[in-house]
């Protein structure tokens, strides 16, 4: 039986071989763990189809190819194989590999053929290379990068630790290059009193956290307002084609997820627009779950119409973000803190002390001018601090 590369979303047409987690002339069984795919932005598991000997590996760790492509091949019980000349060569690189004492294992997992060849290629020591694959599994890109660090460290790099980078901070760099060169970047900011979603968000806390095991932030709160204000705004939920603008009907909103430190992602709630607050909320903790446990599917991180980014936990003012592509909007949500309000009543004002935030929004100048952007806050101050978030729970 082939083993073929997956089609691993709607609009994903290749991936690369990130790990093998067996070798040509295991015995395996359906539903072992077989390889790791990575697509753009995240890595998937791919269990044996089929129970059988793994006769040969055809696609080699760190290489990129099309959907349908046939990755290895499995014999199974009765089946008669024809002779493969790749087969043939892979059995007996590991054959030759244990003969010869080439390192076998690391952190107690077994090495792919590409890295012992590389490893003896280049006569390296495998303690020396840190391992970034599966359990700490040293991966050809690690062997890769290994060489290049011995072969490109300036003097002056000593006593410095060099980190290279992994695929989705590779691409979450291109991306950031891409974006800033693609869209003329403006950021626009504007402060909120919260007292209304406060209000709402104190009064369910201790249920919403008891029923549900997380805390009610208030990012589903923004996002409802977000999607309330695009109905007023609708080129900010848009992307340019050409000389174009693209305006979607729908609300694709994504949310920026941070990996632990170690990345960022932008995951997708589909339909924004029609959820409630309760239950954003819990497409946003299903997506942040799933991210930080690396169980997101292509899908997942598709289709994208308008993106909330939300570093307020850390404490932050503002923060101008990184339009993500090809969207022409981005919001960042920074932390509610208390701080002196005025309060303009018919009475005369008054200084009070309210939760207080301040959104910051990046658009492309291409597609919207700074008056449009600087409505579209207006609306969404006067949504966050007019609503009845009771009835929009």
């Amino acid at each position: 039986m082939n083993v073929l590369m997956p089609q691993l979303g709607e609009t994903v047409a290749e991936g690369t071989i990130a790990a093998w987690h067996k070798q040509a002339g295991d015995s395996v069984e359906k539903g072992d763990l077989l390889l790791d795919v990575e697509t753009d932005k995240v890595a998937t598991e791919i269990e044996a189809p089929t129970s059988g000997v793994l006769t040969s590996i055809d696609i080699a760790e760190g290489e990129t190819v099309d959907v349908g492509t046939v990755l290895a091949v499995i014999a199974v019980d009765g089946e008669v194989v024809e002779d493969k000349p790749v087969a043939v060569e892979k059995v007996a690189e590991v054959s030759a590999a244990t003969a010869t004492g080439l390192p076998q294992k690391t952190g107690g997992e077994k090495l792919s053929p590409a890295v012992r060849r590389l490893i003896k290629q280049h006569s390296l020591d495998i303690n020396q290379i840190s391992g970034t694959g599966r359990d700490g599994r040293v991966t050809r890109q690690n062997v890769l990068d290994h060489v290049a660090q011995g072969a490109t460290a300036p003097a002056s790099s000593v006593g410095s630790e060099r980190i290279p980078f992994d695929r989705v901070r590779k691409v979450t760099a291109a991306h950031m290059v891409k974006s800033k060169a693609t869209s003329p970047h403006v950021l626009q900011t504007i402060d909120a009193d919260f007292l209304g979603v406060d209000i709402s968000r104190l009064k369910r806390k201790a249920s919403w956290k008891s029923d549900t095991g997380y805390s009610l932030s208030y990012l589903p709160y923004v996002a409802r307002a977000i999607c309330l204000a695009i109905k007023d705004f609708p080129r900010v939920n848009a992307s340019v084609d050409g000389d174009a603008l693209l305006v979607h009907s729908n609300i694709n909103l994504a949310i920026a997820i941070d990996l632990n430190h170690e990345g960022l992602v932008a995951a997708v709630t589909r339909n924004a627009g029609d959820l409630s607050v309760s239950k954003l909320a819990m497409s946003f903790n299903d997506l942040i779950t799933r991210a930080k446990s690396n169980k997101l599917k292509p899908d997942d991180l598709q289709g994208g119409t308008y993106t909330l980014s939300n570093p307020g936990p850390f404490g932050t003012l503002f923060t101008a973000p990184i339009i993500n592509q090809p969207q022409v909007g981005i919001l960042s949500m920074d932390a509610v803190k208390k701080r002196p309000h005025v309060i303009e009543t018919a009475g005369g004002d008054s200084i009070a002390i309210r939760p207080v935030g301040i959104l910051a929004h990046s658009f492309d100048h291409r597609a919207v001018d700074g008056a449009y952007s600087a409505a579209y806050l207006s609306r969404l101050k006067s949504i966050i601090e007019d609503t009845d978030w009771d009835s929009e729970f």
